[in-house]
């Protein structure tokens, strides 16, 4: 929908496309801040390739901490302190087999999020 925009006589820019007053659209469609933060948040945990990389793997399967490292070429500590971020997000989470801590996908939603985004990738 374009979006008609008049020059009000106090120089500020009015649109007249909807005749929707803020208030009511703010009290009809509302986000709190926590929200806002939130999903803020986990769109910072996709923004990083490496952490893009650690859950396009943990989509296919369980993984510890030692198959990561391997997969990424990095190191274990710098694995665990990415998992831990993503840990903390509740993107994914642990499973400790005797010393072995074993990472997945915390639940369905992140890999809709991820399955959606690659499809979208691939439309274009």
């Amino acid at each position: 929908m374009e979006k008609i925009w008049i020059e009000a006589s106090e120089g500020e820019d009015t649109c007249t496309c909807t005749g929707v007053d803020s208030v009511q659209l703010s009290q009809e469609a509302q986000i709190t801040e926590e929200q806002a933060v939130g999903i803020a948040e986990v769109f910072k945990a996709l923004g990083d390739p490496t952490r893009v990389k650690m859950i396009y793997y943990l989509l296919q399967r369980e993984l510890c901490v030692h198959d990561l490292a391997t997969l990424l070429a990095m190191e274990q500590s710098a694995v665990s302190h990415q998992l831990r971020y993503l840990r903390d997000l509740h993107i994914v989470k642990r499973r400790k087999v005797g010393k072995t801590v074993f990472y997945s996908l915390d639940d369905d939603h992140i890999e809709q999020i991820f399955v959606q985004t690659l499809g979208h990738l691939q439309h274009m």
